[in-house]
């Protein structure tokens, strides 16, 4: 979601917020139909808080997972370029088919898998990282070098998958449906009770004041909640493939160095033929 389109929901929320305010506000009684306005303040004052404390759970919840996603993008992209450097000790059939199959790894990643997450679904398994398993199991390392590279790179390869997994769970919303049911009532709730102290006797601006400030808080908070629970949306602060990004600009650069790579894989990490 765009900051666009996010400012005209609040906005149009807003307005419909107070129009209502206004329209009820003609026909109420000087001093708003609560005969007690302390009391009627004072349940407000729990309704607030409770739905307050509720969604201040929840965004951390959120936060929490779109923070664990980001994390492990960027673990994943940097240890996808440390195994490209560590498979070039291994024996040189299995070290250039490594190579090749690490980058294409990388490039399905940034230009397959992350816009079936922005579209909200959780990508399959990346059909390079089944690649780099049957290459890796036909490897047979000789000298102590070799070994080292190979034991190294399988510890490594445990990471990024635990990595990769941490990246594609944020794809799957973790905000149950009940949760966001009871976030709706809730903010209905609210807006329903702040009708009732509409007051004849009060001008129009502060009545108008009196249920936007609810409404914009209430929108953009539950907004706040849309994007924590959707990080891969493609709008503003969401999360991209910035850091697998830099690992293919490093792969290149460091290409010339290992004399050079084969990718079995087009730009977009699609197997050739």
């Amino acid at each position: 979601m765009s900051i666009l389109l996010a400012a005209v929901i609040v906005v149009v929320v807003t307005a419909l917020a107070i129009t209502a305010m206004l329209l009820v506000r003609r026909g109420a009684p000087d001093g708003s139909y609560f005969t007690d306005g302390d009391r009627a303040s004072g349940v407000f004052g729990v309704l607030a808080t409770t739905f307050a404390i509720l969604a201040g759970f929840v965004v951390f919840l959120a936060f929490e997972s779109y923070d664990t996603s980001r994390t492990g993008a960027e673990t994943e992209a940097r240890l996808i370029a440390r195994q490209f450097e560590i498979v070039q000790f291994l024996p040189a059939p299995a070290a250039k088919a490594l190579t090749g199959e690490l980058g294409c790894y990388a490039r399905n990643v940034v230009h397959r898998e992350w816009p079936q997450m922005a579209d909200g679904h959780p990508p399959n398994a990346n059909p390079w990282g089944v690649a780099l398993f049957r290459t890796l199991r036909a490897t047979n390392p000789r000298s102590a070098t070799e070994q080292a590279a190979y034991s190294k790179y399988l510890d490594q390869r445990a990471d990024q998958e635990m990595a990769r997994q941490d990246r594609v769970h944020g794809a799957e919303a973790v905000i149950p449906t009940p949760l966001w049911m009871v976030l709706g009532l809730s903010a209905t709730i609210l807006f329903a009770y702040m009708l009732f102290f509409a007051d004849s006797g009060e001008g129009r601006v502060t009545q108008a004041m009196l249920m936007g400030s609810v409404a914009v808080v209430v929108t953009s908070l539950l907004l706040l909640l849309w994007f924590l629970d959707n990080p891969f949306h493609g709008g503003v602060g969401s999360l991209k493939p910035v850091a697998m990004e830099r690992t293919l600009a490093l792969l290149e650069q460091q290409a010339p160095v290992v004399g050079g790579v084969t990718y079995p894989c087009d730009a977009a990490g699609v197997a050739r033929g």
